[in-house]
């Protein structure tokens, strides 16, 4: 038997976990709908996700970066469509 003792997460781990996915599913739908109203609340959600850190640190590492690409995607399309920014 392996004597590696477990550790438990921490209730704040799994919160920002779970804002971090949360931050990657508005960034990527701001692309579609509304990019200014939808997508600087993903990345706050995401740099809170980060600050929380933990085992899901890559995850809203990741979740940042989605959101600063899904930004500057997501004003792009709205321009070319003409469909409004906010």
């Amino acid at each position: 038997m392996s004597s590696a003792s477990y550790q438990r997460s921490r209730p704040a781990e799994t919160v920002g976990g779970f804002l971090a996915a949360a931050s990657i599913f508005v960034s990527l739908t701001g692309i579609a709908y509304r990019p200014l109203r939808l997508i600087p609340v993903a990345i706050v959600l995401a740099l809170i996700a980060v600050g929380i850190g933990g085992r899901n640190e890559r995850l809203a590492t990741w979740a940042a970066s989605i959101g600063a690409a899904s930004f500057a995607l997501g004003l792009a399309v709205a321009v070319i469509t003409s469909h409004p920014l906010w």
